[in-house]
């Protein structure tokens, strides 16, 4: 393979609207967003990835922004023999204006996107698929959940249709209050069957005393798992107290950025499943060595991601290359974003999704059919 340069990049914003808000208990979104980000080499070879940008929806266009005007200047013209060192060189050079701009997050997701293009790139000319080039084995279908289902008589009606689509595992949002949880839970977790899973996701909505009262409520449900009962940056000594009064092993890790405070998130015990988001934080780069990690600590690896249809594509095959017991997360929110560029590509059958032929993510996006939902598009050479 020859040793090409990053020659262009492209960043494409889209924002679509939807008829029923998803609610979580940090907020509430009224319309779907994506940024789709692509890489194209010296030699004409191209790659897709995408930056997080989900919650608050007004963020879109200043991480693309940030992506074309802060990173990329970084990597045009450079080769890109070696993806995840050029990564690590970028997320070093990226800490002073992390700090001088508050804008952590932001960075990190338009670092993280690149990479998933790069990555996605250098898989094509291998002529691999992208699992394959990151070190899988395994072509097995890979297990999924229904992700993303609103508190309330919604979350019954999400997961009948779920089950209907093929899915056998589901995750309910809840830190809404008591009374609104358990209303939630009880009508699906009375139906489930026993070949089926169900989880929940407080998205960082407790605090300690309300994680402790509330953990034990949920013992009659049988989760596979508790998902940010507390806010990320939360001490350790408070996460002891929950997982002590938790009847379900403790999940999070989408909030966590840096290979230091996973592997200390791994280390502690607390966190029975590691969910790294690759759009948001360190893409193949950053979140592949993560994820050996917590499969070797005897964690279990399951990628969080609610987005567009790339970024999920990217999530199905980092899962694909690490394998272990995880499985993928899957919105099951109606979204034009995700729905538009993967088509039926990621059918469920039997809690399942097969992994797509061809080289790269298996997929060549066309974005002509969101061309009215584009609210930016930005170019840059090298």
């Amino acid at each position: 393979m020859s040793s090409a340069t990053l020659a262009r990049v492209e960043a494409h914003v889209f924002r679509a609207p939807i008829e029923e808000p998803i609610r979580t208990s940090f907020g509430t979104m009224t319309e779907r967003v994506a940024v789709f980000v692509h890489a194209e080499d010296s030699d004409g070879a191209r790659g897709w990835g995408e930056i997080w940008s989900n919650f608050p929806t007004a963020s879109a266009e200043h991480r693309a922004l940030l992506f074309a005007d802060i990173v990329a200047p970084r990597v045009l013209g450079r080769s890109l023999d070696d993806p995840m060192a050029l990564w690590a060189e970028i997320d070093r050079s990226l800490h002073v204006l992390r700090l001088q701009s508050g804008d952590a997050g932001a960075l990190s997701a338009a670092a993280a996107g690149l990479d998933l293009a790069i990555h996605d790139l250098r898989a094509r000319k291998r002529g691999l698929p992208l699992w394959r080039a990151l070190g899988g084995s395994d072509d097995s279908p890979v297990p999924v959940y229904a992700s993303g289902l609103n508190p309330g008589r919604a979350a019954l009606e999400t997961v009948e249709r779920a089950r209907a689509s093929g899915y056998r595992a589901f995750k309910i949002k809840v830190g809404f209050g008591e009374e609104t949880d358990l209303g939630s839970l009880r009508p699906v977790a009375s139906k489930l069957g026993d070949d089926e899973r169900l989880m929940v996701d407080a998205n960082q909505g407790w605090d300690l005393a309300a994680a402790c009262r509330m953990a034990p409520r949920l013992a009659e449900f049988g989760l596979g798992w508790i998902e940010e009962p507390l806010p990320a940056d939360r001490p350790w000594a408070e996460w002891v107290q929950v997982a002590a009064a938790a009847p379900a092993p403790l999940a999070g890790g989408e909030n966590i950025r840096g290979a230091g405070l996973f592997q200390q998130a791994i280390d502690s015990g607390l966190l029975g499943i590691l969910q790294p988001d690759a759009a948001k934080w360190g893409g193949h780069s950053g979140c592949l060595p993560v994820a050996k990690a917590a499969l070797a600590a005897g964690r279990t690896y399951c990628p969080h991601f609610l987005g567009g249809g790339i970024g999920l594509m990217h999530s199905l095959h980092l899962l694909a290359a690490v394998r272990g017991p995880g499985l993928l997360e899957v919105d099951a929110n109606p979204n034009p974003l995700r729905e538009g560029v993967l088509g039926g590509l990621l059918d469920v059958t039997e809690g399942c999704v097969s992994l797509p032929g061809g080289q790269g993510l298996g997929l060549e996006p066309d974005l002509k059919p969101l061309a009215n939902f584009r609210s930016l598009h930005i170019e840059r050479r090298a």
